[in-house]
């Protein structure tokens, strides 16, 4: 059985003939509360997606957990401190760091937040916005490029859920994530959650986000809760995927077809096994969707 598992996972990581990342199926956000779990049984997971930062480390547990986990299931890096929208240089260990765990683990993409973390060697550990201006586009692009080079491989960015705007912005934020695809030939995370919330915060249509978006750049979508508070949402990341939002992402299947989905969770996080009860509510819906499109 591992034999069989492990030929899946090479195969997996193949990309396709145009090079975009193949599609996965139905993955989860892997965390330590679920090692155990993964470890000792066989649950019904395609692939993990895991924190870069957890894992940049020369040794110990955490990675030898992962060789074990990544001997069995594909995985994809995502990290939360790129900050590829900052005016700080770059941190050559951190990139040193990701290019070695890249290395080691051979994800099938590599992929972190289209946002800023921190300035002048300080990290602000929050996922923070910027102005959709025709200066910041060409800086971002510029950065998105450099990282691109170093790595050697194509980044995957993901829209951010945001709280506040800008008022010197110059377009939308899907014009904006749509032109920096096309500079950079990066790949793209749809968080259908984050749409959502920031549809929300700032009063605007979802539906107009996913259809500005291009369908040949999107490889993942993020499915997650988020904290209500009547005239904002908050992205928590700690609560069951909400019925607005997976109404959402049907629209998104209905445009982009199948694309690799998992669900992710970062507190209040329950057993697997309802991890893998909701990740279960995906795969009903895309295979809906999918099926009444081929009887059309």
């Amino acid at each position: 059985m591992l034999v069989q598992t492990e030929a899946k996972a090479v195969s997996d990581r193949t990309p396709s003939p145009d090079g975009k990342p193949r599609y996965l199926g139905y993955g989860l956000g892997l965390r330590v509360q679920h090692y155990a779990d993964i470890l000792s049984g066989d649950p019904d997971i395609d692939w993990f997606e895991v924190i870069s930062e957890n894992y940049m480390v020369p040794g110990g547990q955490p990675l030898r957990i992962l060789d074990r986990i990544r001997a069995r299931y594909p995985i994809v890096m995502h990290g939360v401190s790129l900050s590829i929208a900052s005016t700080t240089p770059f941190c050559t260990e951190y990139l040193k760091g990701l290019k070695a765990l890249a290395e080691r683990t051979e994800p099938v993409f590599v992929s972190d937040h289209l946002c800023w973390t921190g300035v002048h060697g300080i990290n602000l550990h929050d996922l923070l916005p910027f102005p959709y201006t025709r200066e910041a586009l060409d800086h971002v692009v510029a950065r998105i490029q450099y990282v691109q080079d170093y790595l050697k491989r194509p980044l995957a960015l993901e829209n951010v859920s945001t709280y506040v705007q800008f008022r010197n912005s110059e377009m939308p934020e899907w014009e904006f994530i749509s032109e920096m695809a096309r500079r950079t030939g990066c790949w793209l995370v749809f968080d259908v959650n984050n749409v959502y919330v920031s549809a929300f915060n700032h009063e605007y249509d979802p539906y107009e986000f996913i259809s500005g978006i291009p369908t040949d750049r999107v490889v993942q979508f993020h499915l997650a809760g988020h904290e209500h508070n009547m005239t904002h949402l908050i992205d928590t990341h700690d609560a069951l995927v909400c019925d607005e939002v997976w109404t959402l992402y049907k629209a998104a299947l209905k445009r982009f077809g199948p694309v690799s989905t998992i669900i992710e969770r970062d507190d209040n996080i329950p057993p697997l096994a309802d991890m893998l009860e909701e990740l279960g509510k995906a795969r009903v819906i895309a295979d809906e969707i999918f099926s009444a499109t081929e009887k059309a």
